[in-house]
């Protein structure tokens, strides 16, 4: 399939990529699944709560067991004491989900070939500031109509990230680091062409 270069230099210019990545049907389970799996991988699964057993103190029966008027009681480290234990206490866990390397890959291409159908993958030559400043790349993207916006690049530049940190609808990411959840979070995505070859090699 074809795919339009859209910058300055190259109005009316296309691209041959692959069907194998960008030419896919949209397996919306599929990639509801990994999406929610990496997103799992990123909790901390750090909380964590005493019970009953494990609260300091509550060793002497606080009081009588009759004749005080007071429900009996064994311990004031019940849960329904203050300062006791939780009925049901949470304890450190993984929320980690297996996603085997394959589901992985479909998930992007699938994500790569809606974006391409719907017209919100944008194809440029090159992404070139004189320097890291702000107002350039937001010059740059005005240009090209775009707002919320994912940029791929074949690797790390300090220019472009530079210029693009302080822009909250704007992300930078080499294609080594391409996530699902970037994929997802903007309207659309702004890659080289180099981060196109890429990506077709690293989805092959």
């Amino acid at each position: 399939m074809k795919l339009k270069l859209v910058n300055a230099g190259a109005n009316g210019s296309e691209i041959e990529v692959s069907d194998a990545t960008f030419g896919r049907e949209f397996n919306e389970p599929l990639v509801h699944q990994v999406l929610t799996a990496y997103m799992a991988a990123g909790r901390a699964g750090t909380k964590a709560q005493k019970t009953k057993a494990e609260v300091r103190g509550g060793g002497r029966k606080p009081h009588a067991q009759k004749g005080t008027g007071s429900a009996r009681a064994g311990s004031t480290r019940s849960p329904i004491w203050v300062g006791g234990g939780r009925a049901f206490a949470a304890a450190p866990r993984s929320y980690e989900q297996k996603v085997n390397r394959k589901m992985y890959r479909g998930a992007i291409r699938s994500m790569l070939s809606e974006l391409a159908r719907q017209d919100r993958l944008v194809v440029t030559d090159g992404i070139d500031l004189e320097a890291p400043k702000t107002r350039m790349l937001v010059g740059k993207l005005k240009q090209l109509g775009l707002d919320s916006v994912l940029i791929l690049v074949e690797a790390y530049d300090e220019k472009l990230w530079l210029a693009s940190r302080n822009l909250p609808a704007v992300h930078v990411l080499p294609v080594a680091s391409l996530d699902p959840v970037s994929l997802a979070r903007y309207e659309k995505v702004l890659a080289t062409v180099g981060a196109l070859k890429m990506l077709e090699e690293r989805l092959a």
